[in-house]
């Protein structure tokens, strides 16, 4: 997918700042895509449920309804990406935006490169094929994972994966007992742009380990090599159920 693949992809951005909306509108119109732009929460809600855009940027701090609200409320009825407008050390922000379903956080202040770079690579992952599935994987007595549903099963009950968590174990899965590099796993889960966003992954490595291993603290499925990388339980692939 090249650069003119994302002219005239549909952008809303919610933020209150008008100069900082001027700014972000100028730079995205200039990377080629078609912009609306909202100071509320509340007519953010109403132009993504009437526009229905390719993506949503989101300001943290808004003077109505939080970003993570509308972030909430999108993710309820619409599947639009959403990035989240970030102050650049609140770490917390972060962290409840990702759990909250964001697709990606930006840090103010920000550079116009890393805005359009973020934006077309959350845009690339959303418009992705989804990975060649192998139905479903009996990891041991306890995991199998179903890759056609996109969910897990941890000792019988069914666990929903979001879009990210999933590719993050599909990739994890497909190189069993072998250590996977920050750096690869990055690039090949989230894109190029994210290959030294090691919070991001450790976030994501955190989520999946809550979901699925018996004790996070002590993981049975996913290992940290310290400084260098995780790797994925070296299993011996059977059909699962």
């Amino acid at each position: 997918m090249n650069a003119d693949d994302f002219r005239g992809r549909r952008i809303v951005v919610v933020e209150d700042e008008p100069h900082i909306l001027d700014l972000v509108r100028t730079t995205l119109e200039n990377a080629g895509f078609v912009v609306s732009g909202a100071t509320t929460g509340l007519e953010g809600l109403e132009r993504i449920r009437k526009e229905l855009p390719d993506l949503a940027l989101l300001d943290v701090n808004l003077p109505d309804l939080s970003g993570f609200e509308v972030l909430r409320q999108v993710r309820q009825a619409q599947g639009v990406p959403c990035i989240m407008l970030t102050v650049q050390d609140d770490e917390d922000a972060r962290v409840r935006g990702l759990e909250l379903g964001a697709d990606d956080y930006i840090g103010k202040p920000f550079g116009h490169r890393e805005l359009v770079s973020r934006i077309k690579a959350v845009l690339r992952r959303a418009e992705a094929p989804a990975p060649l599935a192998r139905n479903r994987v009996q990891v041991d007595e306890r995991l199998v994972v179903d890759f056609d549903r996109r969910l897990a099963e941890v000792e019988g009950e069914p666990v929903h994966l979001r879009p990210t968590e999933y590719r993050l174990l599909h990739h994890f899965m497909n190189h069993p007992g072998r250590l996977l590099s920050h750096e690869n796993l990055l690039s090949r889960v989230w894109g190029s742009e994210y290959r030294d966003d090691t919070q991001l992954l450790r976030l994501y490595v955190n989520y999946l380990r809550k979901k699925l291993e018996p004790d996070p603290s002590r993981p049975r499925y996913i290992f940290n090599e310290r400084g260098l990388g995780y790797r994925f339980v070296d299993y011996h692939p059977e059909p699962g159920g």
